[in-house]
């Protein structure tokens, strides 16, 4: 049986796409689930109008994103954090840190976006990547220093 995927599903394809599957798989799990429509031409219209409505949406979405990654780039934080012996940090400045002081800076990023390469233990200044988009990515310089 042929059938138009709704949205992407793994191992079997992307939204819009027409796939032959099982009649028993179609009628018993995808249909009643809601996943698929029937490959038949008021759905393949439908496909190409939701997925043209997709593509605008794509392209907003990535305009501002955009704009957030060059707020990013021109935005630099300070966390300040306890030292002991040699200018050693206690613990490490982690994402949640981070996104606490970009959101202080008006900037709302969710910590699993943040991307700190390795764990920063010590003082100074490390360049962070945050992923605002599939395929946007930026960098913030983070300044870890003395508190007090």
């Amino acid at each position: 049986m042929q059938v138009i995927l709704k949205k992407d599903i793994e191992k079997l394809g992307v939204f819009g796409e027409v796939i032959n599957v099982s009649d028993g798989y179609a009628r018993n799990y995808l249909l009643p689930r809601g996943l698929v429509w029937p490959a038949e031409e008021k759905y393949l219209d439908k496909i190409k109008e939701l997925q043209q409505h997709r593509e605008a949406e794509n392209i907003k979405e990535k305009q501002q994103a955009e704009e957030l990654a060059e707020k990013i780039k021109n935005t630099s934080v300070t966390v300040e954090t306890q030292v002991g012996e040699d200018e050693k940090i206690f613990g490490s400045v982690t994402a949640m840190d981070i996104q606490a002081k970009l959101k202080e800076s008006g900037i709302e990023i969710d910590k699993k976006d943040i991307n700190v390469k390795e764990p920063i233990k010590s003082l100074g200044v490390y360049n962070v990547g945050v992923k605002i988009h599939p395929e946007i990515e930026a960098e913030c310089k983070v300044w870890v220093v003395k508190a007090g």
